[in-house]
């Protein structure tokens, strides 16, 4: 095989290497900022629905006293200060 079609083929696998590593970067960033289900910044709570079928979805609120419960649509959704929720799931129901 002629040096130049190796460096060419060599030249294109490492092209496609950085595309796939580019396209997997691109991907996890705002997965990462917006995590599905409950998650919180230093002063925030919040439930990120994740759905493409526009349901709206029940979730109860471990808010430091009775449980409460809450419809959410699909999206980010603020249920309540940092320090007062401990956390938020899914209860298998819809609103």
């Amino acid at each position: 095989m002629p040096l130049r079609r190796v460096l060419t083929s060599a030249l294109a696998s490492f092209t496609l290497v950085l595309a796939s590593v580019g396209a997997v970067a691109l991907s996890a960033g705002p997965a990462a900022a917006n995590p599905c289900g409950f998650y919180e910044t230093a002063s925030d709570a919040y439930y990120n629905h994740c759905t493409s079928d526009g349901s709206h979805i029940v979730i109860e609120i471990d808010d430091w006293g009775p449980n409460s419960e809450q419809c959410v649509g699909p999206g980010v959704t603020w249920i309540g200060s940092a320090s007062g929720v401990d956390g938020a799931w899914y209860t298998g129901r819809t609103c």
